[in-house]
């Protein structure tokens, strides 16, 4: 369970997934304190870096409590790639992780994440000119293949490697499936059966058991958690303490569940300020409390939270009356 990214070791080799408007600096310096040991940016759009003359916000933002941490890029376009890598590498990325798996409709119609599983060609002269332009290592994340009927991820995992590409993480859903149905964790298997740079696994990884379970069949170097850790920073902990044989603790109560929660907004509030941190923490929020008894009548109150002091109130309320239920 040792991951090797070129000079970067980690062991276990779990990693929190790159997720657009969840895994900021913020998220990921709480998956960290909870053991993560390596994490991704969110995916930051290779074009826009270029133009922007290196000025993108928060998306940028990290600390080195957060090292080892790959920055992900999304693009078609070779150049462009490999100018917005060596800005990232500039800018002290540990590694540069390729986009090859989203299938947000808005980034697919562009010909970009998800849909250049449709274009191997592209994709290998993607995966050259970027490894080329910069000294750290060079990784990608794809999917399947973009359908059931075009399952190729053995094929761009392939060119990955011939590229100079270090390690290849395999959603095994297709771009087409997004996130339903289950993961065909045969897709990743197979990925590694082919190659040998490290695979990293990465689809319905809920638990210490599912983790477990993937390095068993897949045989993969390391899991990729991402769905799964949202509102739920100690899943990290818990599949760690797993692999590495320790008791896994037990599970967070609602005072430690509401604490975390309101750390997690304090952290945003640092670094986008309270009113973008309000809005971004309205969905967060819902994620801590989901599936405890109550949630669904709170969760109005939440999407529509404009201050700390709000929030805290709220889910402070939400805590004692769970801890202190009316008498029958």
């Amino acid at each position: 369970m040792l991951l090797r990214i070129g000079s970067i070791t980690v062991q276990p080799g779990v990693a929190l997934a790159p997720m657009a408007g969840v895994g900021d600096h913020s998220f990921r310096v709480l998956a960290r304190e909870q053991g993560c040991p390596l994490v991704y940016t969110e995916m930051i759009s290779a074009k826009g870096l270029v133009m922007s003359g290196r000025r993108y916000g928060s998306l940028l933002y990290f600390t080195d409590r957060e090292r080892p941490i790959g920055f992900q890029l999304f693009g078609s376009e070779p150049a462009i790639m490999a100018e917005a890598a060596c800005i990232l590498e500039e800018h002290g990325a540990d590694f540069i992780d390729l986009n090859l798996g989203c299938p947000t409709p808005k980034i697919t119609r562009n010909s970009e994440g998800g849909a250049l599983m449709l274009n191997p060609s592209l994709c290998a002269k993607i995966f050259r000119t970027v490894v080329r332009a910069v000294s750290c290592p060079v990784t990608v994340k794809l999917r399947a293949g973009w359908d059931e009927k075009s399952v190729n991820a053995a094929e761009i995992a392939g060119l990955a490697e011939e590229s100079g590409i270090r390690a290849v993480a395999v959603h095994g859903r297709t771009v087409r499936q997004g996130y339903s149905g289950r993961a065909d964790w045969n897709v990743i298997r197979q990925v590694k059966s082919v190659l040998s740079i490290p695979v990293i696994g990465n689809g319905d990884v809920d638990s210490p058991r599912a983790a477990e379970d993937m390095f068993g069949y897949c045989g993969c170097d390391g899991v990729m958690i991402g769905r799964a850790a949202r509102g739920n920073p100690w899943i990290f902990r818990d599949v760690v303490s797993c692999l590495q044989g320790k008791k896994v603790p037990p599970p967070p109560s609602v005072a430690e569940i509401i604490d975390m929660a309101l750390k997690h907004f304090k952290l945003l509030i640092e670094l986008k300020g309270e009113p973008v941190a309000a809005r971004e923490m309205r969905r967060h929020a819902v994620w801590y409390i989901k599936g405890m008894k109550g949630a669904a009548a709170v969760r109005q109150r939440l999407i529509r939270i404009k201050s700390f002091n709000e929030a805290e109130k709220i889910l402070r309320d939400f805590a004692e009356a769970g801890e202190n239920p009316p008498p029958c």
